[in-house]
């Protein structure tokens, strides 16, 4: 792969040297104070980089959800996520999750619950002394009560609700800035809320500046996302965009490399080499389907993960892991 840059030209031009590929406030008595898609022939494919099985239908809400019972806390069970502007994350479960929630500080908590049964746990009364520095109404209830309420497997006797994550502006997460060479991730359809937490806490981890979402059939920030990126969610900036083809193009005009995953690639992930330095975007593809034609068309360069064994691919989320890392590696 080369590592020099050609001459940047319309935003359809090849830069790897070998031609681009083608083709509402909860309720409760509160206690104050405790308170990647297709061969490089262009020939469609049905694999990607994160394979993880058959491909549910997109919604921002979890396979676990328990169904009507998000007004537990006072709240009727949220939007879908392609009809609103905020990333969602209003109830987040999980001792790390809830813990992070506290520390980041970046928006209101309503109200946190715990079980009144836990186990003892010094990140449970870690939790409750952050919410008491911080006035947060924390109620202890039952363990049935607070399962009941949860949607998502494991609550782990903690949530908590609070308003919804906001985005960042996409323009802000692209801007360059002094000494540093933007890096980042685009998630072309993952529908799978746990995939998601796994991928923002590998982007937590490898340094990754931001993360960018298709606003329309793609999760965002559920309970189970929340819970399974350990509160990276509260950390990583993530930007909505209304197509992201046009928000890729958008990049590579901005002098930024567009690496998408797919491991139809003849091309190693681990041949980046200097590129891995310059301002870059890794595009990681849906589970089972991979990049969609217009994402991977849109792509500078497309890598693969080598596979010795005798499966064809790896989960999403770890294939995100092997990619941010190794980007991060040559950028020490």
């Amino acid at each position: 792969m080369a590592a020099r840059r050609p001459a940047r030209g319309r935003p359809g031009a090849s830069r790897s040297g070998g031609g681009r590929p083608s083709s509402g406030q909860p309720k409760g008595a509160a206690g104050r104070g405790r308170r990647t898609g297709s061969t490089s022939s262009g020939a469609p494919r049905s694999r990607g980089a994160g394979r993880t099985g058959a491909v549910k239908p997109s919604s921002s809400s979890d396979r676990g959800d328990k169904r009507g019972r998000a007004t537990a806390l006072g709240s009727s069970r949220d939007k879908k996520s392609d009809e609103r502007d905020d990333l969602g994350g209003t109830q987040i479960e999980g001792r790390q999750a809830v813990r992070e929630l506290l520390i980041a500080g970046k928006r209101r908590v309503h109200e946190v619950w715990v079980a009144n049964e836990r186990d003892t746990s010094d990140v449970v009364e870690d939790i409750v002394q952050l919410a008491r520095a911080n006035r947060v109404p924390v109620v202890e209830v039952s363990r049935k009560k607070l399962d009941y309420a949860a949607r998502s497997e494991a609550p782990q006797g903690v949530l908590a609700r609070a308003d919804a994550l906001m985005p960042v502006n996409f323009d802000v997460l692209v801007k360059r800035r002094p000494g540093r060479a933007p890096f980042l991730v685009a998630v072309d359809g993952v529908t799978d809320p746990g995939n998601l937490g796994a991928i923002l806490r590998c982007c937590d981890g490898a340094g990754v500046d931001g993360v960018v979402l298709p606003r329309h059939r793609s999760v965002h920030v559920t309970p189970t996302t929340a819970k399974a990126s350990v509160g990276a969610c509260e950390h990583v900036p993530m930007a909505l965009v209304g197509g992201l083809p046009t928000a890729l193009t958008k990049m590579r005009e901005l002098g930024i490399w567009v690496v998408g995953l797919d491991d139809a690639s003849d091309k190693s992930l681990f041949e980046l080499g200097d590129l891995a330095t310059e301002g870059i975007c890794l595009v990681l593809g849906a589970e089972g389907a991979g990049l969609s034609r217009l994402v991977r068309e849109r792509c500078d360069v497309i890598v693969s993960i080598p596979m010795r064994g005798r499966l064809s691919s790896l989960n999403v989320s770890t294939a995100a892991a092997l990619a941010t890392y190794e980007v991060a590696r040559h950028r020490r």
